[in-house]
């Protein structure tokens, strides 16, 4: 399934041409520290999803090492790319992830009166306040203070929106959790411009 790739590409695109001359320097420097980057300090497969209770939307908790399940980390709803993703895993994943018996939840730091409306999304959508289940896994980092000009220019200012004093986000990641909360699979993206392809997470969840 390359829809998701060709999405993202296009977006990319759009973004560099909507956007002033020097916010996009800004940018594009920034995302190229990413690419090619390999996240050591993740967890790897075989490893016990931590067990936490995360907030949804209307506030009731839900603990994410419940599986099996597909565990979706986006850096925010202020994030295009991340809204993008979110939609194409409805679209191409959800009908067969429910035939397999399978739940689909998403996260990210943001508040949960801040998380991404819900109200078109038939998957849960989790607040990882402060961070903790990211850290947990060790797929946070903090943004490097020259880009928050343009990210405040852009977006608003992140630090309130998600209801901290600092700037740590998740790497975009893709987790497998099988039903006895073991994780099978992990995907970690520190290139937020690209994402797991949704074939890849199917593939995962029928090996379970």
């Amino acid at each position: 399934m390359g829809d998701l790739d060709t999405e993202l590409a296009e977006l990319r695109g759009s973004v560099t041409s909507h956007v002033p001359a020097e916010m996009a320097e800004v940018l594009k420097a920034d995302r190229e520290t990413f690419v090619g980057m390999v996240v050591e300090a993740a967890a790897k497969p075989g490893a016990a999803m931590p067990d936490l209770m995360l907030p949804d939307a209307g506030g009731d908790q839900v603990r994410v090492a419940d599986g099996p399940a597909v565990v979706v980390f986006y850096r925010g709803a202020w994030c295009p790319y991340c809204n993008l993703a979110l939609r194409a895993y409805q679209r191409e994943l959800v009908p067969e992830l429910e035939n397999l018996g399978v739940k689909l939840v998403a996260v990210s730091p943001q508040l949960p009166d801040d998380s991404l409306s819900t109200k078109d999304l038939e998957f849960a959508v989790l607040s990882d306040v402060d961070n903790r289940l990211g850290r947990a896994l060790g797929i946070t980092f903090r943004l490097a203070p020259e880009t928050k000009p343009a990210f405040d220019t852009l977006i608003g200012d992140v630090e309130k929106i998600n209801g901290a004093a600092d700037w740590e986000l998740p790497y975009p990641t893709v987790l497998v959790v099988d039903g006895e909360g073991v994780i099978r699979y992990i995907d970690v993206h520190p290139d937020y411009t690209t994402r797991t392809a949704p074939a890849d997470i199917l593939a995962a969840v029928k090996a379970l």
